[in-house]
Formats: structure tokens, sequence, C-alpha cells
């Protein structure tokens, strides 16, 4: 693992961090369960006016101040893709939680450096709640530290995913074996479905165990690893390898990292 990894952003990353949440926030709360325009982009996602707005209002500000960092955002591409440092913004993910009036989207920025994520924020801008982590330093649930809880096993751990619908069919077979360890049809009570990003936020404030998914762009994905990481959980693909720009797509995050080999041996 790169040493940088072992550093800290810079403090003033994490204030501007802050305030870009602020700005995609201010965009999208006047948009929610109201009156917008959509569309299906190529790949027949939706889009909607606010997911343009929020993107657009931070790269404003990151113009202004960052000249010299890239961006890679999900609307609006990529901005100077030789730079070190690159922002990497999702500024819905759950465009479709937002279309349905559902409070759990949130605003996902991240600060890679070389590839590998720094520094990420989740925030939810209706509820008024973020996250947000570091390498280097800890996670911080609307300022105040938070921590993920530890798992003594699988049999009854909270399992969350966005959807079953994202996995391809190989994928969906190792799911449903991770399902099944964690209490599958028995227990359905252990596990949860959609949340998207928010998913990990309430791991890592301690109150969901494993979030398992597949299918994930850079910018569905970077932001987390710092927040889940700070809480002292863990971030992987499906292999137990860390998540870096080149990464696959497959994604875990447990809260406790002593899991990962029972959750890789229950998926293999």
């Amino acid at each position: 693992m790169p040493s940088f990894q072992n550093q800290s952003p810079d403090r003033d990353d994490l204030k501007l961090a802050h305030r870009l949440a602020d700005a995609a926030g201010e965009a999208i709360r006047p948009l929610f369960r109201g009156n917008w325009d959509s569309e299906r982009k190529a790949d027949r996602s939706p889009v909607t006016e606010a997911d343009r707005a929020a993107e657009a209002a931070i790269r404003a500000i990151l113009e202004a101040e960052r000249p010299d960092d890239g961006i890679l955002g999900e609307e609006y591409g990529l901005t100077r893709e030789n730079a070190g440092r690159r922002w990497v913004l999702d500024p819905i993910d759950g465009t479709i939680s937002f279309m349905a009036g559902r409070p759990i989207f949130g605003t996902l920025i991240a600060l890679l450096q070389d590839g590998w994520p720094i520094l990420g924020v989740i925030d939810q801008p209706i509820g008024r709640e973020r996250w947000a982590g570091q390498i280097g330093g800890g996670t911080t649930f609307n300022g105040k530290p938070v921590t993920a809880r530890t798992c003594p096993s699988l049999d009854g751990a909270v399992l969350a995913t966005s959807s079953p619908h994202y996995f391809g069919r190989d994928e969906a077979d190792g799911y449903m074996k991770l399902a099944g360890a964690v209490g599958g049809n028995e227990r359905q009570a252990t596990i949860v479905y959609g949340g998207d990003c928010y998913n990990y936020g309430l791991l890592a404030s301690g109150h969901i165990d494993i979030v398992c998914e597949a299918g994930m762009a850079i910018y569905d994905y970077a932001a987390l690893v710092p927040i889940v990481e700070g809480a002292g959980g863990t971030m992987s693909d499906w292999q137990g390898n860390p998540l870096d720009a080149d990464s696959d797509g497959t994604v875990l995050a447990l809260g406790d990292p002593a899991r990962l080999d029972d959750v890789l041996d229950a998926m293999g």
C-alpha cells in the first residue's frame, strides 16, 4: 500500500469538502419532492436537474479554488486527467431514491491522491446528516466522532445492499451465499435493501455490519473508503484487495475488519 496513505490530507481540503457539500445541498433541497426535469443517460440510468445543478455548484468552487486539481464527476466527466490530486463527485448517489421522494440518497465528495482515496464526505442534504472521514484521521457524523461496531460472527450480522438487481449472475450467487451466512430466509430482519451510500454512513456509525455491492464506478465508492476506514472498518473488493481508481467495481464494507476472511470464505 502506498506510503502516502499514512498521511492526512491538508486540513484545508476537509474544510473545502464541507463547503462543497453545503453548495450541493443548496442546489438539491429546493428541488426535492418538487418539479424537476429528468432524462435517461446512454446507460439508461436516470439523471435529474438536481444531479446536474449540484455537480455544477461543486465544480464552480473547485475551479476557482483548486484550479490545478483534477475533477471527475458522474455528470460532467473528467478534467485535468493527469493531475495527481483528483476530486471525485457523485452529486446524487441514489438518484432513484431522490426521484421517489425518499431522503436516503447522498452527495459523495472524495479526494484521491495518485488514484487512492484519502478524504471522503457523504452528505444527506434533506435530513442534514453528514459523515466525513480522512486517511490519518477519524470519521465524524455531524461533527462528532463515530466508530463502527465489532461483529463477533457472521451469524446475525446486519447485511445491506442497494438492490439485488445490480448483481450479475455470478455476483448474485456470491451475494446469496453471504446472505445465507448471516441468516438468509430464516432471519430477514438482518438484511437491509435500498440505501445506496447511506448504508455506508450507517456502518461507520455502528448500525450496520456489512455492505455488499457490485457494478460500482469510482464515483460510487471513492468517498466511502476514508469514511468507513476512519471509523475503524475496512473496505475492499470481493477478493479482499484495497479499493483504488482501478478497482473492478465489486465492493465490500465491514465495520469489523476481523470478519473479512469470514465474508470472503462465505462468498467463495
